[in-house]
């Protein structure tokens, strides 16, 4: 195995659609001149997978492609299970690597070390949105973007050699990367709270800004990500705003507004609380720590904690990609909210009593206390979602936006518990401590894993499929 190895993995749950993304980067690699490793990392039900797998078939390719589905997973958790000689840890084994966001993105981890990794999720294309007039950026500003109506001119899309732009940073000392990288401190975002990258409320035009420090030349790049377009990272709850603004909206997934890149330079931080895993390069060469096992799409969240530490760096690289929200097979935005408060709430208690990061993870002393108050002021910042939605009932002039509006309020009544105080607090308690016990657990078994796994990728490889496509070129 070599530590050159480049990897380029797509964590899906949504087999059906992900041959396009694969045949979309796989031609963008090939017209750069680079030739990674593609694999597809499927968290599709056995049957989705009988189903759908045939259309990955018949997805041509210039590299090799390869395929790590249930047969194939259940297969590397028997044999970690088997290595470790105690039944007692299978349940730790299961949950590390169970179905969900942080789950499939530690098969990555697995299937990747000793090599560089290269991840985009199933809904992201190699090209940008950018405004036909670039603008200069401010002091300090390292990038800027706004939110463009669907359909407009003013935009169009920009391709980037992605791959190249991660060779420039991953694995490298901060003295190695290209004269064009400003460094720094910390990235402020400018429609987010810094810490927990909670919104401010929904921001028409953003910017991200250093803040100046000294990254000492030594310190080692081990994560870079790209910028990125289409649907911004922003939260659910703001997509909820979006479509209570709207008159003519009907359906609250349904976009429309674009984020338009407007300008950007590439960074080298000290820190990164932006890091952003749907567009992410890790060097893997010596193994990193796991993600968060959650369905709750706060996963990596680690990263963020874990960059902190001297001596690693993190790196926003000369490209940006375009998401496209899919919302095939994707929760409700009334859902989607509901997991991002939890998430949120998290995030602030795991962050404050972070006690010790090292190599492979992070050590934190919260056990999973919820208290009144903190139930109290989610349901008051829900509840007061829910107010508007009802008086935009009644102000709706369209029976189909009354329907689409008092789904919605009935959604988001759903998800809150009817928005009883005592159920509330209950049912939250029962899942922060279900996700507080799975995290440690798994943080603490993974630097095993991470040797077991290494030796038998080394040795004889992890169970993976060829995928028997065309190639082409």
């Amino acid at each position: 195995m070599h530590v050159d190895d480049l990897y380029f993995v797509i964590p899906t749950y949504r087999l059906r659609d992900v041959g396009e993304t694969v045949q979309q980067y796989d031609e963008h690699f090939w017209r750069n001149g680079h030739s990674p490793t593609l694999i597809v990392f499927d968290d599709s039900s056995p049957a989705a997978q009988e189903k759908y797998y045939p259309l990955l078939e018949q997805t041509a390719t210039h590299n090799d492609l390869y395929y790590v589905g249930p047969k194939e997973k259940e297969q590397l958790v028997g044999y970690l299970s088997t290595r470790l000689r105690d039944k007692r840890l299978d349940g730790l084994v299961k949950n590390l690597f169970r179905p969900s966001y942080g789950g499939n993105r530690n098969y990555t981890l697995m299937y990747t070390l000793g090599g560089l990794m290269i991840s985009s999720d199933d809904d992201m294309r190699p090209y940008a949105l950018m405004e036909h007039s670039l603008e200069s950026l401010g002091e300090g500003e390292v990038s800027r973007g706004r939110l463009h109506p669907a359909g407009h001119n003013g935009y169009s899309r920009k391709s980037f050699d992605i791959v190249g732009s991660f060779l420039d940073v991953l694995g490298k000392r901060a003295d190695e990367v290209p004269a064009n990288f400003e460094k720094g401190e910390v990235l402020l975002d400018t429609a987010m709270e810094l810490e927990t990258n909670v919104s401010k409320g929904l921001a028409r035009e953003n910017s991200l800004v250093l803040e100046r420090g000294v990254v000492t030349p030594d310190t080692i790049i081990k994560m870079a990500q790209t910028f990125r377009s289409g649907t911004n990272d922003i939260d659910a709850i703001d997509f909820a705003e979006m479509f209570l603004e709207n008159e003519d909206q009907l359906d609250p997934d349904e976009l429309h507004a674009l984020y338009v890149l407007v300008n950007f330079r590439p960074v080298v931080t000290n820190k990164n609380w932006r890091m952003d895993c749907g567009v992410a390069g890790y060097d893997n060469t010596f193994g990193l720590p796991p993600f968060f096992p959650t369905r709750l799409r706060f996963e990596d969240y680690i990263y963020r904690l874990w960059i902190q530490q001297n001596g690693v760096a993190a790196a926003h690289v000369d490209a940006a990609q375009d998401h496209s929200k899919s919302s095939y097979m994707r929760n409700p935005v009334a859902a989607e909210i509901f997991n991002e408060e939890v998430s949120n709430l998290l995030k602030s208690k795991i962050k404050d009593s972070v006690s010790r990061v090292d190599d492979l993870g992070i050590a934190f002393d919260y056990e999973g206390e919820v208290t009144a108050e903190d139930a109290a002021a989610i349901l008051d910042k829900v509840r007061a979602m829910y107010s508007r939605t009802v008086e935009a009932t009644g102000r709706a002039t369209r029976p189909e936006r009354r329907d689409a509006l008092r789904l919605f309020a009935a959604n988001l009544q759903k998800a809150f518990y009817g928005f009883e105080p005592d159920f509330f607090h209950q049912n939250l308690l029962r899942v922060v401590d279900d996700v507080v016990t799975t995290i440690k657990g798994s943080i603490e078994l993974w630097p095993t894993l991470v040797e077991i796994a290494y030796l038998q990728k080394d040795r004889r490889g992890l169970p993976q499929i060829k995928v028997n496509n065309r190639r082409v070129g």
